[in-house]
């Protein structure tokens, strides 16, 4: 089973209490199975920023829970910044990471947005690859007016009706727009000038609706707590538009002006691919590739960090998903054992180091749930355990490192056959820890199911398991 991962980046109309921002950062932590990758307030815009990431059931309801807070805690009437915004929860986009497409995310958007409205009675929009009508892709489109234009608007005119959702705004959290895209970059270029009518002239240049770039979106805005007008982007394909290009492009229209750059700054997280890109063009390296960057090559070769922090984890917890975590561990000593015995009888086989790094993969992921996630929870909204979609999650992953075990299995007893020699130690040895890995992966699998009530799920995994087992015994 391929790993599957989503990142969902929220904007909320608050960056000048910190405190109120820890309060939805803390919302985010709280669901088992998320990792909370980052989170920034601005002043000027009076906007926040988390960036999280995980499975797609647990990012999901992270992000509706998030939305919930911020109903909570901020109150539209009384917000300013200079950034446009229509909610508290202002936008939740979801983003495909791994082993999901943005059609899944789409389908996401669609579940987190009928959430909003049942759970907080905030009415939602549907943006970029979710939207359900076409003046409706461009988050632009849905500002327009902003919260205190859209109230009023919303009750007598049908173009602005919401997707989900009562024609009314909610009367302090206003409305939701909630999506599905690519990775976006959000970056911030400020300019040596005071004067905004340049910064918003510089925008306008370089702008796709405005006849510029494609992939770029931009508007200027004063930036008071520094004296300087800024340039605020978003760049929603750097590999077709990359960051130089833009950067180059806005130094060269505020120059028009009599301006320069006094400095930019980067919005959430980047891609290091970007970075990458960026590197190259200023640096004019002739022989520059992925490989010449230190941490990939450390990557690429052992991920080691995430099998020490698991063994740590390991030590410490006794949730579901540490018995998972222990056979990964030993199918994935399996299959780097038998990588290497493989090459000595002379039958080297590339799909096992595969097989290894997949399993590493997984040994960060349970990491993950063993760090978040406890060992009993409460229920949580709706009557829901909170425990239930991440418990799901690790049978599925614990059923992956049975299934792979098996399959090293077979490979062993093929080079085995093929080499013409008697059993290598090593390659025994290989073949016992895989059996173990599988065993043990099998044995938390249908003993997790005992605490889960989805039938379904229940059905689906004593049908896998069934498989496995007679495999086993075959």
């Amino acid at each position: 089973m391929a790993r599957r991962l989503i990142e969902c980046v929220p904007n909320f109309s608050e960056g000048r209490d910190p405190e109120k921002v820890a309060a939805l950062a803390e919302t985010v932590r709280a669901v088992p199975g998320v990792t909370l990758l980052g989170q920034e307030l601005d002043a000027d815009h009076n906007r926040s920023v988390l960036t999280f990431a995980g499975g797609p059931e647990a990012v999901s309801e992270a992000a509706v829970r998030a939305v919930g807070k911020a109903v909570e805690l901020i109150d539209l009437n009384r917000h300013t910044g200079v950034h446009p915004r229509i909610g508290a929860a202002d936008v939740v986009p979801f983003v495909p990471i791994q082993g999901l497409t943005l059609e899944d995310c789409v389908r996401i958007a669609e579940w987190a947005g009928q959430e909003i409205w049942r759970r907080f009675r905030v009415p939602v929009y549907f943006y970029e690859a979710a939207a359900r009508r076409a003046d409706r892709v461009n988050l632009e489109n849905l500002r327009r007016g902003q919260f205190e234009v859209l109230r009023q608007e919303v009750l007598t005119n049908p173009e602005r009706a919401p997707d989900v959702g009562e024609p009314r705004l909610h009367p302090t959290a206003g409305a939701t727009v909630v999506g599905a895209r690519k990775f976006l970059i959000a970056f911030n270029i400020n300019l040596s000038t005071p004067d905004v009518e340049i910064a918003k002239r510089v925008a306008r240049a370089i702008r796709f609706s405005s006849g510029g770039f494609r992939y770029v979106k931009a508007i200027g805005v004063p930036l008071a707590s520094r004296n300087l007008a800024q340039v605020s982007i978003n760049l929603t394909d750097f590999e077709q538009t990359p960051m130089h290009r833009v950067f180059e492009a806005v130094r060269t229209e505020a120059a028009r002006y009599g301006a320069g750059i006094a400095g930019s700054e980067i919005v959430g997280l980047i891609p290091k691919r970007a970075l990458e890109m960026a590197a190259e063009f200023y640096l004019s390296c002739e022989n520059f590739h992925p490989d010449l960057v230190l941490e990939n090559r450390l990557a690429a070769a052992a991920p080691t960090a995430a099998v020490s922090e698991l063994l740590a984890s390991l030590a410490a917890s006794d949730n579901a998903a540490a018995g998972a975590g222990a056979a990964a561990l030993v199918a994935a000593a399996a299959a780097a054992l038998a990588s290497g015995a493989a090459a000595q009888a002379g039958q080297p086989e590339p799909e096992l180091e595969g097989e290894r790094r997949e399993l590493a993969e997984i040994i960060e992921r349970l990491r993950v749930v063993l760090e978040g996630a406890p060992a009993e929870s409460a229920p949580g909204a709706g009557g829901q355990p909170p425990r239930e979609e991440p418990l799901k999650q690790v049978v599925a992953m614990t059923l992956d490192v049975a299934e792979r075990s098996f399959a090293l299995l077979g490979r062993l007893q093929r080079i085995e056959g093929e080499a013409g020699a008697e059993s290598n130690p090593s390659l025994a040895a290989a073949a016992t820890l895989a059996r173990a890995a599988r065993t043990a992966a099998l044995t938390c699998a249908r003993g997790h199911l005992e605490s889960i009530d989805d039938t379904a799920f229940i059905e689906e995994t004593l049908e896998r398991l069934e498989v496995m087992e007679c495999q086993e015994s075959s």
